[in-house]
């Protein structure tokens, strides 16, 4: 209990520091996340569309998302020096595996028989993908973009060993300055935002669910 009011009390007393760095960590995270959310789609719409590049596509990205991330910021200083730039970098990498797989999987799942039917309708290659492949993936993408965020933000932490800010300074911190109320307090944030996160792309991913369901009958 005195270890949650010592906490309580952190957040109290230095509570514009705190939201200082939720800011940073927000935008560090959400420039991560647009660019691999852009690229990670082209991508697994790119080996869905080729797939004899899906095994080497989908195998880079799966082995690079077996590095730590510590072990990938380090690698990247040689090359992007330390700071924001290097940590972005990183999280795109990292993201990108999500988008690709999830993409991937959403466009080669669908039954072969209703592309068909939408070719025999004379609808062309990119108007049956736009139209048709897309739209129906969209669950399945928005799981990857789901995933993807969740484990951008939490990754996002381990930006401040190389001076990118966000809350990982907090637990840099506490753990340098061997303060355990502190190290918790940025974790905590970080477990909120990313909770937060998932809450909402939860919501917006019933949401289309629900919305394509219903569409579905009323075609029916």
């Amino acid at each position: 209990m005195e270890f949650l009011q010592e906490v309580a009390a952190l957040f109290a007393d230095r509570a514009d520091w705190f939201a200082g760095l939720l800011v940073e960590h927000i935008a560090l995270s959400a420039i991560a996340i647009a660019i691999a959310g852009t690229l990670g789609l082209l991508l697994g719409i790119l080996v869905a569309e080729h797939r004899r590049f899906a095994p080497f596509i989908i195998g880079i990205c799966n082995v690079v998302y077996t590095i730590p991330s510590i072990a990938l910021l380090g690698l990247l200083i040689p090359l992007l020096g330390i700071g924001g730039t290097n940590a972005i970098v990183a999280l795109i990498i990292y993201a990108l595996m999500p988008m690709v797989r999830n993409t991937y999987v959403g466009l080669t799942d669908i039954d072969p028989d209703i592309i068909e039917a939408a070719r025999g309708m004379g609808s062309t290659r990119l108007q049956t993908l736009v139209h048709v492949r897309l739209p129906m993936a969209t669950s399945v993408i928005l799981a990857g973009l789901r995933s993807m965020v969740v484990m951008t933000i939490s990754v996002a932490g381990i930006a401040a060993f190389i001076g990118a800010g966000g809350l990982g300074v907090a637990i840099f911190r506490g753990i340098t300055l061997y303060n355990p109320p502190l190290t918790f307090a940025g974790a905590l944030m970080i477990a909120l935002l990313a909770l937060v996160a998932d809450l909402l792309l939860g919501m917006v991913e019933k949401r289309y669910k629900k919305k394509r369901r219903l569409t579905t009958h009323e075609k029916h």
